[in-house]
């Protein structure tokens, strides 16, 4: 493959960032301390003394420790920070990667390319060339005020990047959940892509099991690609390291059930293959997208049929400690001939006769019936998402008995700012469900004898994926009670975000008033009960309609997200790249005067919570003190990313014609107290699929941003 061949999308010009003197300083600061120097010279044809000098002079200090672990579990982060600075070839000498493995992560890591915007910004090749007398005369500036406006720099930080990974086990456990209802949960920290091919990447190590026993969850997911496991279409490249990646599923299954833990695979099936590989089995062509670049295996065909069920077998044979399948038969990646809407690709005339209902449940009674001729007593999910009204019911009627069906919770619970009315997809906390969608599903999956699971989110969610948990513990608990009055126990605690084995997982084995007395103490707990009934409070003001938000938002990057002065002309991506764009962030549904004071009230109101939060501290002693400060660390981090949203909003709206001072004075401030909170918990600005998606630098960046725009 050559570098030509990778994906670009639209043509359009990188974004300049001029707070920087020089395109070249930009690449320094942005890989400082995750790539090595000796690597950043290469890049930029210098010397890795000319790089040290550079980085030295605009105030960072040097320290290429953590760059191993940045390379092998921070590589998303580090593609996203270079994206708008180097082409291709660049960013392929930066990384160290070939071609193939760039190509690999944009299309099966979580979707990364949409993250990214589906298309690769034009950037010219950043070479290293001396300043100049005002380049240098700007760069000196730059330096004196990282001194002024972050003067702990100097010092290291107490919890640096990634450190989190050092401490599971090592929590106080909890008094476990021995009951039989399902708690299925996604690792903290795992590497979505490939991680079972790279035993190093281990995504549950022991300690985090441990944990997660400890904290009533007896399953934990990973997803993965059947071919990439199993060759079940026959012997081919597609499914190169399959024997490692059993090899080693079937290490993490032994090792987890010493926990008490199962681990489910997560099977969007049978993924969709390129045209070419469908000319020696013509008879297995489905649909094919209308791009031209993947077509489906037709499950109307008996061969494709056959083998997608003897894989499954074969799957478990070779694993016979896996505990079960979590499937999702519509979805983003193309699959069976109706897993996409028919505007997206040709139709195959077999499955379109047949209708969604049957193809979909045929899919999911394949599985099954893969699964259970080897193991019954496995676990077999059927979720819902993606399922339309139209068919949705008929689809569990045809479900065999022996498959679960899993809704999400909150899907179309209504949402009202200020009159105007919403509605709820998914990734919610802040509107309880369950909503009228899994309610009515679930009743029709009972009338046919089947087990109900739900899918809920209770850490985070997408309206703020870089905090361990949102801690808005009423929320979650009345949520729960909700569940258990219509008959679900059954439980899918989080998607790739929302796994940390801690915050409001507690609520599964304890109630609130509990959890406040164990982990601060009986004098302490009434005042921080207080402000968890403040931060409820205010996080039902969230602005909710549908996914726009949730996902383009600036909330999920919060004080770190840059400002412009003018339209950027990017559109927000896929909790990628927030940008500037009001538009997509209210979903082109909320008026913006109205989304920008709902933003306002949340972070007032959370404000007033960390006013009662600051009260407790007087009645913490000094063996409650470590999870008081954990506490505060989370909330002061919402706080953060609560409070910038709303300004950014407000800067935006007013950058043409109003005073954005006092907003740039204000997002300075935050950038400056979230800095402070990223050097002392190193879980703040981290989601599993995204890696992280800030870090220190960017906030200092931040500051250098709004003191440029102040300047004009």
């Amino acid at each position: 493959m050559k570098t030509s061949d990778l994906p670009h999308g639209e043509s359009k010009k990188a974004l300049n960032f001029p707070h920087f003197p020089t395109r070249h300083q930009a690449v320094v600061w942005r890989n400082w301390g995750l790539v090595p120097v000796e690597r950043i010279a290469r890049v930029l044809k210098t010397s890795a003394e000319c790089v040290r000098t550079l980085g030295s002079d605009m105030g960072l200090r040097y320290d290429d420790s953590r760059c191993p672990i940045w390379l092998e579990r921070g590589f998303l982060t580090i593609i996203r920070r270079n994206w708008h600075l180097l082409p291709y070839e660049q960013l392929l000498e930066l990384l160290e990667w070939t071609p193939e493995q760039l190509a690999f992560v944009l299309k099966e890591d979580d979707f990364f390319w949409v993250k990214l915007g589906r298309l690769k910004p034009e950037a010219e090749p950043v070479y290293y060339a001396p300043l100049t007398e005002d380049e240098a005369r700007r760069t000196e500036i730059l330096r004196q005020r990282q001194a002024e406006y972050f003067p702990e720099d100097g010092q290291e930080a107490a919890d640096p990047p990634f450190a989190f990974l050092d401490r599971y086990g090592k929590q106080h456990p909890m008094a476990a959940n021995n009951g039989r209802e399902l708690r299925l949960a996604y690792a903290y920290s795992a590497v979505y892509g490939d991680p079972l091919l790279n035993e190093k990447l281990d995504p549950y190590p022991d300690g985090l099991l441990a944990e997660y026993a400890a904290s009533g969850v007896n399953a934990v997911w990973l997803q993965g690609t059947l071919y990439t496991l199993v060759p079940w279409f026959g012997d081919s490249s597609y499914s190169d390291g399959w024997q490692t990646r059993l090899e080693n599923l079937g290490k993490l299954c032994h090792r987890a059930a010493r926990h008490g833990i199962r681990i489910y695979l997560y099977l969007n099936e049978p993924r969709s293959m390129p045209p070419e590989f469908f000319k020696d089995r013509p008879s297995w062509r489905g649909a094919e997208a209308k791009d031209g670049l993947s077509v489906t295996f037709c499950t109307s065909q008996k061969e494709v049929v056959d083998a997608l069920r003897d894989g499954v077998s074969e799957l478990f044979r070779r694993v016979p400690e896996l505990g079960g399948i979590l499937t999702i038969t519509m979805s983003e990646n193309l699959t069976n001939c109706c897993s996409r809407p028919q505007d997206l690709v040709a139709p195959c005339p077999v499955c379109s006769a047949r209708g969604a209902a049957e193809v979909v449940a045929g899919v999911n009674r394949v599985i099954a019936e893969g699964v259970h001729r080897v193991k019954p007593e496995a676990d077999v999910i059927a979720w819902t998402w993606g399922w339309f009204p139209e068919w949705d019911e008929r689809a569990v009627e045809l479900l065999p008995k022996d498959v679960r069906l899993m809704c999400v919770s909150e899907t179309a619970v209504v949402t009202d700012a200020q009159g105007i009315k919403g509605e709820v997809l998914d990734y919610s906390i802040s509107k309880v469900g369950p909503g009228p969608v899994a309610r009515r599903l679930w009743r029709k999956a009972q009338e046919c004898g089947l087990e109900t699971v739900a899918k809920v989110q209770l850490n985070n969610t997408w309206e703020l994926s870089t905090v361990p948990y949102i801690p808005v513990p009423g929320l979650v608990e009345r949520h729960l009670e909700n569940l258990r009055r219509a008959g679900v126990n059954n439980l899918m605690l989080s998607w790739t975000l929302g796994g940390y084995p801690g915050g409001n997982f507690e609520l599964l084995v304890m109630p609130k008033e509990e959890l406040a007395v164990k982990h601060f103490g009986s004098s302490a707990a009434p005042s921080v009960l207080e402000a968890w009934g403040h931060f409820d409070r205010a996080f039902e003001y969230f602005p909710l309609h549908m996914v726009s938000q949730l996902y383009t938002g600036p909330q999920n990057f919060g004080p770190s997200d840059l400002l412009f002065a003018a339209p950027s002309g990017y559109n927000a991506t896929m909790t990628g790249f927030p940008y500037d764009d009001l538009d997509a962030w209210r979903g082109n549904h909320y008026p913006a005067d109205i989304f920008e004071d709902q933003f306002r009230k949340l972070s007032e109101g959370w404000g007033d919570g960390m006013k009662r939060l600051e009260k407790a501290r007087g009645f913490i002693g000094p063996e409650n003190a470590m999870a008081f400060e954990e506490l505060w660390n989370v909330a002061e981090a919402a706080y953060c990313h609560f409070r910038s949203t709303y300004l950014q909003i407000a800067f935006v709206r007013r950058r043409a014609d109003g005073d954005v001072l006092p907003i740039l004075r204000e997002e300075i401030e935050l950038a400056r107290r979230l800095y402070r909170v990223t050097r002392c918990d190193s879980r703040i600005g981290f989601e599993a699929s995204n890696h992280y998606c800030y870090m220190a630098n960017d906030l200092k960046e931040k500051v250098l941003n709004c003191l440029q725009l102040a300047e004009k």
